[in-house]
């Protein structure tokens, strides 16, 4: 097993970062005690207690102690990776408790370090989960909607160089499919994700309704990128915190995206984790 240190610095030129997914990878399956997982979960806000109700956990590790992982940096977010029994299967998932975000200024690599080492872990399915902004007024803080596509307006990519990947089913038509098994009326919508951390503006919300968006947020489309590249198979749920900047009168701060998680957090933690067992 690896014993390189946690701090590898991805944003090095010179740092191969898939190296770097492979040593938290083996540092993973000595910590856990599992050669393998099969499902990993990147839990956005409002998402935390799905790690709870999807079955024992078997190890909890901080995530600073996994070459190339740093402390959460936003509020609702835990720092903390744990292996989970599935249901009484023997199946395991890798549950992410916080994600590093493009506006951190920590660069791309670090963004999707969790998904590529989900996929060096032995992942072939990762569930990507957000607290957003939401465009249809009907959507009240608290819904959970399917993403079924995305717009990427971060203006940068985790591929490097010439490497090519097809999106054009990015998001599984049959995990959303057995998404609607668990709850038949779930909606869906396509993702944008900003830069931020500022929140959109009025304008920016009418583009991006404008260019086909239903959902704003500042996560999950570069990690959905670097999980289609690695091979997996991905879902992406998000659940509306709010309305959007000028879809609604009120005016937007983190504190409410928080309540919002908190007040839908065990229906939709259920839901997810009803989800993951069929996966």
């Amino acid at each position: 097993m690896t014993t390189e240190p946690a701090h590898l610095d991805l944003a090095d030129p010179a740092t191969d970062p898939f190296a770097v997914a492979q040593a938290a990878a083996e540092r993973l399956a000595e910590l856990t005690g599992a050669e393998r997982h099969d499902v990993a979960l990147v839990l956005g806000s409002g998402w935390a207690p799905a790690g709870d109700l999807l079955g024992e956990t078997l190890a909890e590790i901080p995530s600073t102690d996994l070459p190339g992982f740093s402390a959460a940096a936003v509020v609702g977010h835990h720092g903390v990776v744990r292996s989970v029994r599935i249901g009484d299967t023997d199946r395991r998932a890798l549950v992410f408790g916080s994600r590093t975000h493009f506006y951190e200024g920590r660069g791309v690599r670090a963004v999707v370090h969790g998904v590529r080492t989900a996929a060096r872990a032995g992942c072939s399915t990762v569930v990507l989960t957000n607290g957003c902004g939401g465009l249809n007024p009907s959507w009240t803080p608290g819904t959970p909607v399917l993403i079924s596509d995305h717009i990427n307006l971060t203006a940068s990519s985790p591929l490097e160089g010439a490497t090519f990947v097809d999106l054009t089913d990015l998001y599984s038509s049959r995990l959303r499919d057995l998404c609607r098994e668990v709850e038949p009326d779930l909606d869906e919508g396509v993702y944008v994700q900003f830069r931020g951390p500022h929140y959109e503006t009025p304008a920016e919300v009418r583009m991006a309704k404008t260019i086909g968006g239903d959902l704003v947020g500042m996560s999950t489309a570069l990690e959905a990128i670097a999980a289609r590249h690695a091979g997996l198979e991905v879902l992406g749920i998000s659940l509306v915190t709010n309305l959007a900047a000028g879809i609604s009168d009120q005016p937007l701060d983190h504190a409410e995206v928080i309540e919002a998680g908190r007040a839908a957090a065990q229906r939709c933690g259920r839901m997810l984790a009803d989800v993951v067992k069929k996966i």
